[in-house]
């Protein structure tokens, strides 16, 4: 470290020393302020200029270091120096303080505000890119974050110190005056009845409001800046005009039309979207099928079987399909509009030559996998998830390309249909954004299955000659490897499915991942246009779309009134493979990269009577916990019927339980959810004092002897 840090961390350590060694909070009260606010209003009359530079210095000094009380000198200074002088006094001193705290952040503290605040931080990185200084300005008058925080998190942005400046100034400066104002009133209460005078009462409620006006009025010039050059019609058709039938529009639908909402819903092919016809209902009837096909012809069934068995899966499909058809959203109240939907003007839908126009607007129009760029892919019809179940015949062999849960799924479902699989990825291991451990035990899964698992090659191109396809990678050394295939299989990934939506006109835009941008509350930058779903992301589960989609219908509806913010704090997921594994909150990297302080209990499957007996004792269960605590942060489980057993564990992460309320609960035994009491009781001893069990030994010798 250089000499200049040393002499500024030292200043640092002697002002917070002082500040405990002397007891200087105590002066910084209300109670103190009120029984010196005499002697002290006197010293400012005798001294106005050397009180006024005292007041200042102490002021900024407080907000630079990020010490409490700077709430109440604000109050003081509405007492000694009145409105005007006070208030300005007041904001030229925080400013300066601010201004400290920002450089020393940027100057010495970066790594650690980084690291106890990254997530907090990158939040702001966000805001400051999508709105600039009039973001800055809305952080000091609504304070979203802390300034404690929001000083030093600043200093790790690239604002200069001129836009830091004047963004302070003015953004602090309502609030400033609100609060002299009060100090000027409150201190001045001789009685009880003094509170209902009508000053005191006007200054209370005032401060009350003022975070509320503030947002609204934020929220009005930041709505009228976008809305600027559409004309908004007179009268509207529908309250809301969902477009996309899929499982996120579906349920957005109904939860409006349940408010007594007029609803149309858009969609251009099939209502029930890619997780009716391709997706998780038809894969989760192959899954069934494929398995007791397996089981019954011991691992080897026939290929003559194919056909009859996706037969199959397609009535399966079809008679899950009542919920999502014309008549039973009729039934509900939902106009369905069969067409192309297109965005015309933040009101306005336009379908097949006919004009909605509607208060609001939710966009669930889901996702479509990602072709990547290879040489001749057009030319041997890759499969997707979009595409795989129009299969008629077994592939002998298929390549797989990706390493997520989908390529592991239907590697392993091939595999026991009897096709030779390779998957192949150009990542070091499969499912790397998992849990390490259970990714291992995954992958050997796989390969005792027969499926032949290739990692680190990067596919260039697909060959073909005398009637034979060849995917040819590139391995980590610079050598060709070759892989012949009757079929290939794309799982690397889906985009949101927003073309010919007319979002350009509206200059709505895909991030970097692919999703709608859109903020916590699922709007898009037109306050009435909302997304849910692979549309807004982060995941493109059906189950998480249906989770989106009240938050999405509510907000819609009711959003001048009151919106939610979208809760995705605790989202499960799961790969379906055998064993399956099923994940909720954090990983260890992921907690890792957080730099967060976790401790880890672990429980193998075999200490499970239900999992021996029933022959599922491969796997385990992993509770990540904050450290010293029982609040559970992060949940990995691998066995069989594991996204089952994982959900007790999301009710009690959702719902804040931690591991000794969770112990207490009564599960059935022997049962696979006797994991969920098992780990508890793990983590207790774990945790158990080793004195209280010292004197618990010696009570017990002591019992024994009378």
């Amino acid at each position: 470290m250089k000499a200049s840090r040393w002499i500024i961390l030292a200043l640092l350590i002697t002002a917070v020393a002082c500040f405990f060694i002397f007891d200087l909070s105590e002066y910084l009260t209300l109670e103190s302020i009120k029984s010196h606010s005499g002697a002290l209003k006197a010293k400012v009359q005798d001294h106005p200029w050397w009180a006024a530079g005292v007041f200042f210095a102490v002021y900024a000094a407080l907000t630079a270091l990020s010490f409490p009380g700077t709430v109440v000198l604000t109050l003081l200074a509405g007492a000694l120096f009145g409105l005007i002088e006070g208030t300005l006094l007041v904001s030229f001193a925080s400013n300066a303080g601010a201004l400290v705290a920002m450089l020393m952040s940027r100057f010495m503290l970066r790594d650690w505000v980084q690291k106890r605040f990254g997530k907090q931080i990158a939040g702001i990185n966000k805001g400051l890119a999508h709105d600039g200084t009039f973001y800055l300005v809305s952080l000091r008058l609504i304070p979203i974050v802390p300034f404690v925080l929001l000083n030093p998190a600043l200093g790790l942005t690239r604002i200069n110190m001129w836009t830091f400046w004047w963004t302070t100034q003015l953004g602090m400066l309502p609030g400033n005056a609100i609060y002299v104002n009060a100090g000027e009133k409150l201190v001045g209460l001789r009685s009880v009845s003094d509170i209902l005078s009508p000053s005191i009462i006007g200054t209370l409620v005032l401060l009350a409001v003022f975070p509320i006006i503030a947002t609204r009025l934020l929220t009005y010039y930041k709505a009228r800046k976008v809305y600027r050059g559409w004309r908004k019609p007179e009268r509207f058709d529908y309250n809301l005009v969902v477009v996309g039938g899929g499982a996120g529009g579906l349920a957005t639908a109904r939860i409006a039309a349940s408010y007594k909402a007029r609803v149309c819903l858009v969609e251009r092919e099939r209502l029930g979207g890619v997780a009716m016809h391709e997706g998780g209902v038809p894969t989760k009837a192959l899954r069934r099928l494929a398995n007791d096909l397996h089981l019954r012809h011991d691992g080897q069934p026939p290929a003559e079987a194919f056909a009859e068995l996706m037969t199959q899966v397609r009535q399966l499909t079809e008679s899950a399909r009542h919920k999502a058809s014309v008549e039973d959203c009729s039934r509900l109240g939902i106009e369905v509009v069969e067409g192309e939907g297109r965005l015309s003007s933040p009101w306005t839908v336009e379908v097949e030559g006919r004009t909605l126009t509607t208060r609001a607007v939710v966009i669930a129009t889901g996702s479509r996998p990602w072709l990547p760029p290879i040489t001749g892919l057009d030319e041997v019809e890759p499969l997707t998830c979009d595409t795989l179940l129009q299969l008629r015949e077994r592939p002998d062999r298929l390549v797989v390309l990706g390493s997520g849960a989908g390529a592991c799924e239907f590697a392993q479902l091939f595999q026991r249909l009897g096709s030779r699989v390779t998957v192949v990825s150009e990542d070091t291991r499969l499912l790397d954004q998992e849990d390490a451990e259970a990714g291992q035990l995954l992958t050997a899964a796989l390969t005792a299955d027969g499926v032949d698992v290739q990692l680190g090659l990067t596919a260039q191109r697909v060959e073909s000659s005398t009637g034979e396809y060849r995917l040819v990678c590139q391995d980590g050394d610079g050598e060709g490897v070759s892989l012949p295939f009757d079929r290939l299989l794309l799982m690397t990934g889906q985009c949101a499915d927003v073309e010919g939506l007319g979002l350009d006109g509206l200059k709505l835009h895909c991030g970097d991942d692919g999703t709608l941008e859109a903020d916590e509350y699922l709007a898009t930058r037109y306050p009435n246009i909302y997304a849910v779903g692979s549309v807004a992301g982060p995941y493109g589960a059906s189950y998480v779309a249906e989770h989106q989609a009240w938050y999405a219908a509510v907000n819609a509806l009711f959003g001048g009134l009151k919106r939610f913010v979208v809760s995705d704090r605790v989202l499960p997921r799961a790969v379906l493979t055998s064993p399956e594994m099923a994940t909720a909150g954090l990983t260890e990297p992921e907690a890792q990269a957080l730099k967060l302080e976790f401790e880890t209990t672990q429980l193998d499957m075999t200490a499970l009577p239900g999992a021996v007996v029933e022959g599922a004792e491969q796997g385990f269960v992993k509770v990540l916990t904050e450290k010293g605590e029982d609040r559970i942060i992060g949940v990995t489980i691998v066995g069989a019927h594991a996204s089952e057993t994982l959900a007790g564990f999301v009710v009690a992460m959702k719902y804040k339980l931690g591991l000794h309320k969770v112990g207490d609960a009564v599960q059935l035994s022997p049962t696979q959810g006797e994991a969920l009491r098992r780990v508890a009781v793990a983590w207790r001893q774990q945790h158990r004092s080793p004195r209280m069990l010292n004197w618990a030994a010696r009570m017990n010798r002591w019992r024994r002897k009378q």
